[in-house]
């Protein structure tokens, strides 16, 4: 495979720069297109890190897991932990070795088919397959997360492995997802990475692969959605296929156009596994450099205290994302996503520490540290926002029960739950 060293970024149709990698460095550049710095459109399109400037810059101070060395904003269209284990898993079967893949070639391959409005050039051609049958990824997928290695096999082969890195290796995250499109009319479901039309529903598909003990992850994530839209969060529409696997309409697809997003961390350099940037003081300092709108701040501490009461401990700096408006050259807060229970509640373990701190704490956050948060940003009404989310307990046991989760689920996932004496 041919190393490209440089690569070109575009984005609603304008070059936008170009991207170059030094391997041997382990360090990034990025080149604004003259023309494009000239036009003067979209000048908000990377709010931080990426100055706006003609001469050339370089980035090595973000050489670690998270960054692989890009700029932030662009290592956010590289695939996260399931997408690299198929795309790892395909190149394996072409024989080709995952760790002598440049990550100029890993954009390549993302090409014009990743999250958001991003697009790299040039790509790689994959040809798409008319139609998706869901069961046989499914059926692949526990091959591939099983670290089966024998890609001659008629079910694990490099074709079936190809369909699945079209339409599942763009969506971050860990667990096992498609993208996929559905006509409006005819409900065809296509690869969801190259569609955008208005002639189709975008989806993304959580996908339920492992139902031992009667864990069904996607049916508790659909429990939170319900009982998210009942209390008023902002979500993209969504819904279950065949009773178990999660669909939501992707926010970065919509009225036929792609949509810039970035996530936090993408937009400021915050890797999110480090815990000295990982606040949810930084996310609303983050909206407010933004210039976000008052009731988008009282929007994220609604949803800081839905995590917070219904134990959604994961809600990292990647789970909370910003869009882009085009025509008005600024930011606003995305639909919520990955709003769940983020363990296995048919295990026994110690109670875990957020991934977000409230007033430098990750345990044992009070009432004060919450209204306190929400002095300083004059949050309306926090003390009814709290109760509000305390009582919509009592939705989520009744959604539960309807999506007809055991009792033992249920129980323990309310356990983690958490109230305050208002």
């Amino acid at each position: 495979m041919a190393k490209n060293n440089i690569i070109d970024l575009h984005c609603f149709g304008q070059e936008i720069g170009k991207i170059g990698f030094d391997e041997n460095r382990s360090k990034s550049s990025f080149q604004y297109n003259p023309d494009y710095l000239k036009s003067g459109i979209y000048s908000n399109l990377f709010p931080f890190i990426l100055k706006k400037v003609a001469p050339v810059q370089v980035f090595g101070q973000f050489n670690n897991e998270t960054f692989r060395g890009l700029p932030p904003a662009i290592a956010d269209s590289l695939p996260d932990v399931f997408g690299n284990l198929i795309f790892k898993t395909w190149l394996e079967s072409k024989q080709k070795d995952f760790k002598k893949i440049s990550i100029i070639e890993q954009l390549a391959y993302v090409a014009n088919r990743g999250m958001g409005a991003l697009e790299y050039l040039p790509g790689k051609k994959i040809p798409i397959d008319a139609t998706i049958n869901i069961d046989e990824i499914v059926n692949v997928l526990k091959l591939v997360l099983e670290n089966k290695q024998d890609t001659s096999s008629d079910r694990l082969d490099s074709t079936s492995l190809l369909n699945i890195f079209k339409i599942g290796s763009s969506a971050g995250g860990a667990r096992p997802k498609i993208l996929i499109s559905e006509n409006k009319k005819t409900h065809k479901i296509i690869p969801g990475d190259l569609e955008y039309s208005e002639e189709y529903n975008h989806l993304l598909v959580k996908l339920c692969v492992d139902q031992e003990h009667g864990y069904q992850r996607e049916v508790i994530e659909y429990a939170y959605y319900l009982t998210a839209m009942e209390l008023g969060i902002t979500m993209m529409p969504s819904h279950l296929i065949e009773d178990k696997h999660f669909a939501t309409l992707r926010y970065d697809r919509q009225d036929g156009k792609k949509q810039h997003v970035l996530t936090a961390s993408g937009m400021t350099g915050w890797d999110f596994k480090n815990p000295d940037l990982s606040s949810y003081e930084n996310l609303f300092k983050l909206a407010s450099s933004l210039k976000l709108p008052h009731k988008q701040l009282d929007e994220l501490f609604n949803r800081m205290i839905f995590n917070l009461v219904f134990a959604n401990t994961d809600d990292h700096l990647k789970n909370h994302s910003f869009i882009y408006d085009p025509e008005n050259d600024r930011w606003n807060l995305s639909p919520a996503y990955d709003l769940t229970y983020a363990f296995n509640p048919l295990l026994k373990v110690t109670k875990s520490s957020r991934a977000l701190s409230i007033n430098n704490k990750r345990t044992d956050i009070k009432l004060k540290d919450l209204l306190s948060l929400a002095d300083e940003y004059t949050i309306k009404n926090p003390k009814g926002i709290i109760e509000k989310m305390q009582n919509g307990i009592e939705l989520w046991l009744q959604n539960a029960k309807q999506l007809q989760l055991s009792e033992k689920i249920i129980s323990n996932i309310y356990q983690d739950f958490i109230t305050f004496q208002m």
